[in-house]
């Protein structure tokens, strides 16, 4: 490998995800390992537009592979794109001899990150940081394996209660253009119906679904429903059902941003490592607006153009058709 790279520079961009803090870390150590300075981008790109531009070394990450959340913060900057955020962006990079970047997020971020490098010729690596699990290169995203269990932890503690009063309950998840989090998790906590984006459910469909839940005796119902499904909000497809059913006393619970927090699972705190790890590598062979993923147990390399035109990720319909089976 030939080293021409004199520093780089590593961001968080977008919404955040547990494991971010574990890629950091080792971004940050296996270019140090390789003589390679590194500054953490604060805030994301508008860090690299501000300025704000912290100089990291292996003490620097010390002590964050348990934590969620981003040490070096988030944010999504409309400056950025612009040109004229870019080229503040780019005269900050050259005025502190940054060659690379290391960009941690979903599609928004990998967009930016490869307008920049066509622009500007800065080399740029991708690392696929969302909760969601929907990129297209990767089995899995950092962040998802934790957002999953969360999730899962708290619809089991509902169901507890939804047992002692017999009663429906509708939980919202995340998920506004993917349904894998809310279809895994209807299947690991046994839910008798899903909402998902991917598929049209009509709401005499649902109803169907629990009509028949009642009918074999069923002592709870819990809906699953993707905050992106095409019937509403988790509120307003509730208040579809009880008129519908009048006997229904349904209630709600949103999880929201509680799925994107907490100590990243031992999964995503080992797939945050590798990825960071081949970043890096990645950039030493030379490759550049492209990003690390995980295929099998093999880490591949995609194109982040093929990444971002292919993004047609698809739930596996084998899930979909268990789902039906498993919770009559």
């Amino acid at each position: 490998m030939t080293n021409l790279i004199k520093n780089i520079a590593v961001l968080t961009s977008g919404g955040d995800a547990p494991g971010m803090n574990a890629c950091i870390r080792a971004v940050v150590r296996t270019a140090i390992f390789n003589n390679i300075g590194v500054y953490g981008a604060i805030q994301g790109y508008e860090g690299l537009i501000n300025n704000n531009l912290k100089k990291l070394d292996s003490r620097s990450v010390s002590g964050i592979i348990h934590l969620g959340g981003t040490i070096l913060k988030t944010a999504r900057s409309l400056e950025f794109k612009t040109d004229e955020g870019m080229q503040k962006a780019y005269n900050n990079l050259k005025a502190n001899e940054i060659d690379a970047l290391v960009v941690i997020g979903g599609d928004g971020t990998f967009k930016g990150a490869k307008e920049f490098s066509e622009k500007f010729g800065i080399k740029v690596i991708g690392i696929p940081g969302t909760i969601d699990n929907d990129l297209y290169g990767t089995d899995f995203t950092i962040g998802y394996d934790t957002a999953l269990n969360t999730t899962i932890e708290a619809i089991d503690k509902i169901r507890d209660t939804a047992d002692s009063h017999d009663r429906l309950f509708f939980i919202e998840v995340m998920g506004r253009d993917s349904g894998c989090i809310a279809l895994r998790s209807a299947i690991c906590t046994g839910a008798e119906a899903v909402l998902l984006p991917e598929r049209d459910t009509t709401i005499e469909e649902l109803v169907q679904e629990l009509v028949a839940g009642s009918a074999a005796k069923k002592n709870s119902r819990i809906v699953i429903v993707a905050e992106g499904n095409k019937l509403g909000s988790a509120y307003e497809v509730s208040k579809m059902v009880k008129y519908r059913v009048q006997n229904y006393d349904p209630k709600v619970t949103v999880l929201g941003h509680l799925q994107r927090g907490g100590s990243p699972s031992a999964f995503d705190r080992i797939l945050a490592g590798r990825l960071g790890f081949s970043a890096v590598n990645e950039l030493l062979k030379g490759s550049t607006n492209c990003m690390v993923g995980l295929s099998g147990n093999n880490i591949i390399v995609t194109q982040l153009n093929e990444a971002l035109t292919q993004h047609t990720f698809k739930l596996e319909n084998d899930l979909m058709e268990m789902k039906e089976i498993l919770s009559i």
